[in-house]
């Protein structure tokens, strides 16, 4: 019988915000065990090979990270299945590069291309605030940080902005009505709004209303939204669109339209 964790991964059974061709072979890049989970995480050696186009094969992923060429959220990583999630700052010093990762209005990863200066900080979502040993209180991120001694007010569901320097808090948003929000799981991942209103209910998830920049309203489980910013104005460069999602006609109407300006011209 089989003892400890599985080691492989199929690639029909990869999530499918990977977009891995089915048939470009039997397995998927299984990813190391870290900060985000397996189907909420991007493996380094996608991000290199597949998305950025750095390298062609596995092992070409592989000597690329070797020369410590790759940092994730300040930190030289190598290794290739290394999860990075969502917020992470993925830095190429070599090409002067830096990208957030972030959700698109289809709930895949969006490399966001990001200037110097921001690629300086994070936002994170708190889990919990707690009291360790000796009465010392401590929160946990979503990214699995430990911070200690947090200002008071944070509690568990507000975001904090943290310089990747320093390990510090340099600032936090109460999860409130009215703040800015993405939404990270469930049918709406990656649209951005401001919330609308709370629903609590008794021994079930409470449920979020969101607004969008158009007005439509959407949703969600308080557990799939974080926030981003304060009042109506995010904290971190958005990707293209915004987080604004179209439906489909609107989408083929955009396509039609990109289609005959070249025409035209």
């Amino acid at each position: 019988m089989a003892r400890g964790l599985k080691k492989h991964l199929k690639r029909l059974n990869a999530p499918k915000h990977w977009m891995l061709d089915k048939l470009g072979g039997a397995f998927a890049p299984k990813p190391s065990s870290g900060p985000h989970k397996a189907r909420e995480c991007l493996p380094l050696i996608l991000i290199l090979r597949n998305k950025l186009k750095y390298a062609l094969t596995y092992r070409e992923v592989i000597s690329i990270l070797m020369q410590r060429h790759v940092l994730v959220d300040g930190k030289v990583r190598t290794d290739k299945t290394y999860p990075a999630g969502f917020m992470d700052i993925v830095s190429i010093p070599k090409t002067n590069e830096n990208f957030r990762l972030l959700y698109d209005t289809k709930g895949r990863f969006r490399l966001h291309s990001v200037r110097d200066e921001e690629a300086k900080y994070k936002l994170c979502k708190v889990r919990a605030v707690q009291f360790g040993k000796k009465g010392i209180p401590y929160l946990n991120t979503y990214d699995g940080r430990t911070i200690r001694y947090p200002d008071p007010i944070i509690k568990a569901n507000d975001t904090i902005k943290l310089d990747l320097e320093t390990n510090k808090i340099t600032g936090h948003i109460k999860f409130d009505v009215g703040n800015v929000v993405m939404v990270t799981g469930g049918r709406n991942r990656g649209r951005v709004g401001v919330i609308k209103n709370r629903e609590k209910h008794k021994g079930s998830f409470e449920t979020i209303h969101v607004t969008d920049a158009l007005g439509h309203e959407f949703a969600t489980r308080q557990g799939n939204v974080f926030i981003i910013g304060q009042g109506s104005k995010p904290w971190v460069s958005l990707p293209k669109g915004r987080g604004i999602k179209k439906t489909i006609i609107e989408e083929a109407q955009k396509r039609q339209e990109a289609k005959e300006a070249p025409t035209a011209a």
